[in-house]
């Protein structure tokens, strides 16, 4: 099975990037897994011109948003990571989702979208800096996976399971006990 880890941190050595890096060897057991950074795509911004809707695919210049795209199209499986930004995921993983909407969603005749990977497994991960037990009281975290699990699940992906650091400002670096649960994740992909 092809499985696609999508690390939306701008930190390839990150919190983000340690927890993805767990869920992929968990994976890389079984399977075929392959990394990409967000941060390193050089991607145009989407236009929300709607002629990918008609098109079935993104009609901007050729860049890396397209080559991503025919990757998760391809992939069964996937792992996205992003750090928590102003409860949300980070800009660039949500401009790769923009302009990958075909990818993720096909619309039939009626013009309601459809899922592509409708029944294929996915992990979220994700990091904030709010210690605990704030995470909790101002969910900053939530608002980041909640933002992922919007698309995974309109794309028709079953959300296996995620894995949430908190607190990364206070307490640096990821537990073993966490490092075993991302493990755990890939191996059941």
């Amino acid at each position: 099975m092809k499985v696609l880890v999508l690390n939306g941190s701008p930190r390839k050595h990150g919190t983000v990037a340690t927890l993805l890096r767990a869920v992929a060897e968990g994976a890389a057991a079984n399977h075929e897994v392959e990394w990409i950074d967000v941060y390193s795509l050089r991607m145009q911004p989407c236009v929300a011109c709607m002629m990918c809707r008609i098109g079935g695919k993104c009609v901007l210049p050729a860049d890396d948003a397209h080559v991503v795209g025919r990757k998760i199209r391809e992939a069964e499986a996937l792992i996205v990571g992003t750090p928590t930004h102003w409860g949300n995921m980070s800009a660039l993983l949500k401009l790769l989702f923009d302009r990958n909407v075909t990818a993720f969603v096909t619309e039939r005749g009626s013009g309601l979208p459809a899922p592509r990977h409708k029944g294929q497994k996915a992990v979220i991960v994700s990091a904030c800096a709010t210690p605990w037990p704030l995470s909790i009281l101002a969910p900053q975290s939530r608002g980041a996976v909640r933002a992922v699990k919007e698309v995974l699940g309109l794309s028709g992906y079953r959300i296996i399971g995620r894995v949430v650091k908190a607190g990364t400002k206070r307490v640096p670096g990821v537990s073993q006990r966490l490092i075993a649960e991302a493990r755990s994740l890939g191996e059941r992909l």
